[in-house]
């Protein structure tokens, strides 16, 4: 019975924490439009082979690069800049569309 207890509390926060981060896709992909697309195309496929190509990528990894970008965790002028613009909502907003969008296979 304590097993069965301990099991159900351990669901419930877990539902209650993946409320607390849900996305919204369309406010994603509009601020992605406003901050991503000039380099990495406006469904994340880049259109040149200096900008990585975001579509399909994992959400959680788009996220993490991005608040690793914005924190000087990882080191480029232009994308803190980027990030710095972005609230965190935005990040997960913006990672989540990307992760919808199916990324194409390139020559580069």
């Amino acid at each position: 019975m304590k097993h069965l207890i301990i099991g159900a509390a351990s669901a419930a926060l877990m539902l209650i924490s993946s409320q607390g981060m849900a996305t919204d896709i369309e406010a994603g992909k509009k601020k992605a439009a406003e901050v991503c697309a000039a380099c990495h195309g406006p469904d994340g496929n880049s259109p040149a082979p200096a900008f990585p190509i975001l579509a399909g990528q994992q959400a959680s990894y788009l996220a993490k690069t991005l608040n690793e970008y914005k924190s000087g965790v990882r080191q480029d002028p232009v994308m803190a800049g980027m990030a710095a613009a972005l609230s965190k909502e935005d990040i997960e907003n913006v990672a989540a569309y990307f992760a919808t969008q199916k990324g194409l296979k390139t020559k580069y």
